[in-house]
């Protein structure tokens, strides 16, 4: 089938598109530090844009299932992970650094991205962080000041060890969710005793469609699963509509656009009817991305219909971080500049949620990580029927000698 090109005023053909994939956050003391916004020009905006990006597609290809419905965050997995980085040395720094596409173990132009991305008054963006910290531990004053000035992160000194402090965790990432994420501290495997630091970002987003579907026009219509079998689908459908697209290698992109200003918008990919999803997602990557939007131009299909969708999605990160690279942060890296003590990333977690209507697009995701210290010797339980004597320590004699297969009797 040979390649569409940018769809003309003209051009008469129907965009049936498909998900790919599975109070408002507060700024203040949890959002970014407000001195960082506009900080950055708009070519190292562009560029930190572009390092967040290319990880987010390498993250989202080594995560997906094929088949499977899959929604990332890369801004929030980037930011989660750069507030790690800041506390690695050596060979651990060097290696996130490679795959951040970060300059150095404290580069800030990531925390000045989001300070950019806030403050919008078209859409609803809230973009919070914090470390939850374990009572006494020895972490190094550079690190922890670095991570809240530069990130405008909270800092907490709870017991990781304790339910009540997973259950902080879990409000403080609901709270800044609107309540579409809850869990997280299970899914980080919290309370865990031998946690020493939980990181996390939280990313929420509210837009409105610069034009709406009309509700009255969304019926159930024909969407064809990748082994050809066909479904029936709520579709929300627009006669003669001017929006923007652009054609790639294998596919057709629509930019639906949120608010009157339009800076903000969803960036629909429909693979070719010859080309399967997953195949076209193995060769998507954030040049090919970049270079697409920058070729949409507005066009006049005769209909567009768009599945109306609901998604939730999580996942632990961490086989997927160090296929990426990121090998030593899990277990043993270099750490000393976070802390003395030196402990390791244990885990990385991402949940995602979002909802596509006829009126616009609520998501939310929070990624977490993990820091923990050895757990030392093992515990030494004695719940089995043993042996024991009593002795005297100066001689060696053995008073009794003795086997307790029931302790009971």
């Amino acid at each position: 089938m040979e390649r569409s090109k940018i769809v003309s005023c003209s051009a008469a053909i129907t965009l049936i598109l498909a998900a790919c994939g599975g109070d408002a956050p507060s700024g203040g003391d949890d959002g970014i530090a407000a001195e960082l916004a506009g900080s950055l020009s708009p070519v190292e905006a562009a560029a930190a844009a572009e390092g967040v990006n290319a990880f987010g597609f390498d993250l989202h290809r080594a995560v997906a299932v094929p088949g499977q419905n899959t929604v990332t965050s890369p801004l929030s997995a980037a930011v989660l992970l750069a507030m790690v980085a800041a506390g690695a040395g050596g060979d651990t720094a060097e290696e996130m650094v490679g795959v951040l596409r970060l300059e150095d173990a404290r580069d800030t132009r990531y925390a000045a991205l989001l300070a950019d991305l806030t403050g919008q008054s078209d859409v609803t963006l809230g973009l919070a962080n914090s470390l939850w910290a374990a009572e006494g531990y020895p972490f190094e004053d550079d690190y922890v000041d670095f991570v809240r000035d530069t990130f405008g992160a909270t800092l907490d000194e709870v017991d990781l060890g304790a339910q009540q402090s997973a259950d902080r965790i879990d409000d403080w990432v609901e709270q800044r969710t609107e309540g579409l994420i809850e869990d997280i501290a299970e899914d980080l495997g919290l309370p865990d005793p031998q946690a020493v630091l939980v990181l996390l970002n939280a990313v929420y987003f509210l837009g409105a469609w610069t034009t709406t579907f009309d509700e009255a026009e969304t019926r159930d219509a024909p969407f064809t699963l990748a082994d050809g079998h066909q479904v029936e689908v709520p579709m929300m459908h627009r006669t003669d509509p001017e929006v923007e697209t652009a054609s790639g290698d294998g596919f057709t992109m629509m930019r639906l656009p949120y608010g009157d200003d339009e800076r903000f918008g969803m960036e629909v990919v429909l693979p070719d009817e010859d080309v399967a999803l997953d195949d076209l997602l193995g060769q998507l990557d954030a040049d090919t991305w970049q270079q697409t939007t920058a070729e949409l131009a507005s066009s006049t299909p005769s209909q567009l219909a768009l599945p109306r969708f609901e998604l939730e999605w999580d996942a632990e990160l961490n086989d997927a971080l160090q296929d990426l690279g990121m090998v030593s942060a899990f277990g043993g890296g270099d750490f000393t500049p976070m802390s003395p003590a030196n402990p390791w990333l244990d885990t990385v977690v991402q949940k995602t949620y979002i909802r596509v209507d006829e009126e616009g697009t609520e998501a939310a995701a929070v990624t977490g990580g993990v820091m923990t210290e050895s757990a030392g010797p093992p515990p030494l339980i004695v719940d089995r029927p043993f042996a024991f004597t009593v002795s005297d320590n100066e001689t060696g004699t053995v008073l009794f000698l003795g086997t307790v297969h029931d302790p009971r009797s």
